[in-house]
């Protein structure tokens, strides 16, 4: 599938991907400007900022609104520096217009409802500016590219995807948990989709902005969109995962972008192993399938139950463990054998319910 897009048209210096960059909220005309300044003399082409900040309980800063959106334009006048910001609503899309903001995108709360996406969409019709879209709350692909489409169709030609993770219940090194799987399977299914990774909500944490923007560089994304304010610690909102434009100069100066396009014979040789090895996998898989099915009819004939939790935990164990000492994660190998097991279960059921 591909929507019907344009280039970004985004302005960028060669040395480094697309960088968009700044606080996380616009506070004051002063932290908006000397954050930006600081940000254009470090080289950078794009401005963020928050103007409306949905926040999930009430009582925090939620944004100055439309007395912020003089200061954005100010910046634009000032440094040259394209400036965007997140619309919530119609009413949003209009004021940012006004205001001459030249880059639009919707959050990941507004994403995973349809009926503001579409209502955000029809107050675009007919506007011609790049509306990047980031993933909804939850790891729901469907709903990201349905959210991509609603604004692509009213002739939104210029668009981006922002990957900025996915909530979790059990928050442990990630605010958001990245689950890399999904953009892959995006960039897959839209193959013209430039993908933006937002490091910041991700991590939650400075210390890990560095890593996730070289890993979502390792992977290939288009660019990045990253908090970044003059005095973090004393930032009203997001403090924890903003960085100085000094420190993110820094960042930027280390990366290592990787050129997707450069193929060689070795590539191509260690390729052929790949394939060689996932045609054993299926038919080892295949076989293993066979015997479940042998297994389900002997349930079946027992008057026995599909799930055995004492034996699906053994399995869980022991192929962790053994995961482990082959110099895999614990976890992936859980991951592997859940869904192996998953399969086994509804193939059993059928064999049971005939």
């Amino acid at each position: 599938m591909e929507l019907e897009l344009e280039a970004l048209r985004l302005p960028s210096d060669n040395r480094r991907p697309i960088v968009i960059a700044g606080p996380c909220s616009a506070e004051t005309e002063e932290q908006v400007m000397k954050t930006a300044n600081e940000l254009a003399m470090k080289g950078c082409h794009m401005f963020r900022a928050g103007v409306w900040k949905p926040r999930t309980k009430p009582g925090g800063f939620e944004g100055n609104g439309e007395k912020a959106l003089p200061w954005m334009k100010r910046v634009k006048n000032e440094t040259g520096m394209l400036v965007a910001t997140e619309v919530a609503t119609p009413e949003h899309v209009e004021l940012a217009l006004k205001y001459d903001i030249d880059i639009l995108w919707i959050g990941a709360r507004t994403s995973a409802n349809p009926f503001a996406v579409q209502a955000l969409a029809d107050s675009l019709r007919g506007v011609d500016i790049p509306v990047f879209v980031k993933n909804p709350v939850n790891p729901d692909l469907e709903l990201w590219v349905g959210a991509m489409e609603r604004i692509n169709q009213v002739g939104i030609k210029r668009m981006a995807a922002i990957h900025r993770g996915f909530s979790s219940y059990d928050k442990k090194i990630y605010r958001n948990l990245p689950m890399w799987q999904i953009p892959i399977e995006l960039k897959r299914r839209i193959p013209n989709i430039p993908i933006i990774c937002d490091p910041s909500h991700i991590g939650g944490r400075r210390e890990l902005i560095a890593p996730l923007c070289q890993q979502a560089m390792d992977l290939g994304f288009d660019g990045l969109i990253v908090e970044s304010h003059c005095n973090p610690d004393e930032a009203w909102s997001d403090a924890k995962q903003q960085v100085t434009p000094d420190v993110l100069d820094y960042i930027l100066s280390l990366l290592v972008v990787r050129d997707e396009t450069v193929t060689t014979e070795g590539i191509q040789t260690l390729r052929k192993q790949i394939d060689e090895l996932d045609n054993e996998l299926m038919n080892l898989l295949a076989k293993r399938l066979r015997v479940c099915r042998e297994i389900g009819q002997y349930k079946k004939e027992h008057n026995m139950t599909v799930l055995q939790t004492n034996r699906y935990n053994e399995i869980l164990e022991k192929r962790g463990a053994q995961g482990v000492f082959c110099g895999l994660s614990a976890q992936s190998v859980a991951t592997i054998f859940e869904t192996i097991h998953e399969e086994s279960v509804r193939q059993q059921l059928e064999i049971i319910n005939k």
